[in-house]
């Protein structure tokens, strides 16, 4: 993998693709203590003279919801007339479909895609919706892949790897250049790593115009190659793990990107559900931006102080997806306010007559909460005759707030209790 590969492709993709913005993070330079942002300058690109700061290269606005039209219109659209009159195919859970059914689009070849039966409807609509055929064979990924394999060879189609074609990894590479080119001073670039693709092109690009620059991978704890695999000094495969994150749920390296993740990347971090969560909920809710698991790990890494800064580096961290499935993205956004304390339920025990429940609304919209959600309990509580539980799921300020509301209530007489976050393994 050369430079040159990636700087012909860039030249290929002019046109084609869209060039994502990249966005200062004010609230995020500030979190991690780079430089002396303020509250003011949050969303704001600092001045000249300001040295430090956090910044977003947000590909989950790219066409198709995520880098991967990148890669896979830089090989399909370097096929021979015949290659596309046979067609392209390719296995995946999600964004390399999309990519693949809309490179495919474009070039005017037809795009068959394997998918697991499991995957997320939203994806498989958006697939179909770019053309492309869409097969569902499998329980998981490895079973898709191997039939997709069958089909290649029966149809003589030509298989679109997701990240293990050195043409798929120059194109992702582009980003490595844009990066550059929007942040001359850059000092740090963090990269979520799935089959690892998006870093090696990254990686390429960036270490052969910039060598200084710190290269940091980020994986989902629950599918984790990497490090096992540099310090084994040879591929192994992840211990897989329900994850979020499921662009970067890849069971192990590829024979391509494994040598060059190895020379090229100085450091691997891991993040957790939680962490991955979190870092949803702040894209969203300080950034106005829309990101999946995956697209989110590399913010996951920054908040949870992973990646160690110092005042006045600069860093690019790299928003590779957005396409979330919505009522996902709904539950990871509550979750996180339940966390936060954003969210609390209280359990009270009132007499079971009329009004009862329209004294405990009032005191809680006197105090300036939310009412989400209200339930009944009688037989399940074993609730004294005469007598009903409530729990009242509402939406506060903060921690404090809500020791407040009780505390109105408690003195209306009514006997409450708040329920504690409940956690499973």
């Amino acid at each position: 993998m050369r430079l040159e590969d990636i700087e012909a492709a860039r030249r290929r993709l002019t046109g084609i693709i869209s060039r994502t913005p990249m966005l200062f993070d004010g609230r995020l330079s500030k979190e991690i203590g780079l430089s002396h942002h303020s509250e003011s300058q949050i969303g704001v690109r600092p001045s000249s003279g300001v040295s430090g700061g956090a910044y977003l290269k947000a590909e989950s606005l790219q066409m198709g919801g995520s880098f991967k039209i990148r890669g896979a219109y830089n090989m399909i659209s370097q096929l021979s007339d015949d290659d596309l009159k046979r067609g392209v195919i390719a296995a995946s859970a999600g964004n390399h479909a999309q990519g693949v059914a809309l490179a495919a689009s474009i070039v005017g070849t037809k795009a068959t895609i394997v998918c697991p039966e499991f995957s997320p409807l939203t994806k498989l609509n958006a697939t179909r919706g770019f053309g492309a055929e869409v097969i569902l064979h499998g329980s998981i990924l490895d079973e898709s892949i191997g039939y997709s394999r069958e089909l290649q060879e029966k149809e003589g189609y030509t298989y679109v790897h997701a990240f293990d074609d050195e043409q798929i990894i120059a194109g992702q590479g582009t980003i490595g250049l844009e990066i550059l080119d929007d942040l001359p001073d850059v000092t740090t670039i963090v990269v979520p790593i799935g089959g690892g693709g998006l870093m090696s092109g990254i990686a390429t690009a960036v270490k052969a115009r910039k060598p200084d620059v710190r290269l940091v991978g980020v994986q989902a704890e629950n599918s984790s190659w990497v490090r096992p695999s540099f310090e084994a000094g040879q591929a192994v495969a992840a211990q897989m793990a329900p994850t979020i994150a499921d662009g970067i749920a890849v069971k192990k390296p590829g024979e391509v990107t494994l040598p060059i993740l190895k020379e090229k990347v100085d450091e691997i971090v891991e993040v957790t559900e939680d962490e991955i969560a979190r870092a949803i909920f702040f894209g969203s809710q300080n950034n106005r931006l829309v990101l999946e698991g995956a697209g989110a790990a590399g913010l996951a890494a920054m908040l949870t102080g992973k990646v160690k800064t110092t005042a006045d580096d600069v860093v690019c961290v790299v928003l590779s997806g957005g396409n979330i499935d919505a009522n996902l993205l709904a539950r990871v956004l509550e979750q996180v306010l339940v966390r936060q304390g954003r969210y609390i339920m209280l359990k009270l025990l009132v007499s079971d007559r009329p009004g009862s429940l329209a004294g405990i609304l009032r005191v809680v919209a006197e105090q300036g909460a939310n009412v989400i959600e209200v339930f009944h309990r009688r037989a399940m509580w074993l609730a004294p005759l005469g007598r009903v539980g409530i729990e009242v799921l509402m939406e506060v300020r903060d921690l404090e707030h809500a020791t407040t509301v009780e505390g109105f209530l408690e003195a209306e007489g009514y006997q409450v209790e708040r329920e504690t976050q409940s956690e499973w393994d």
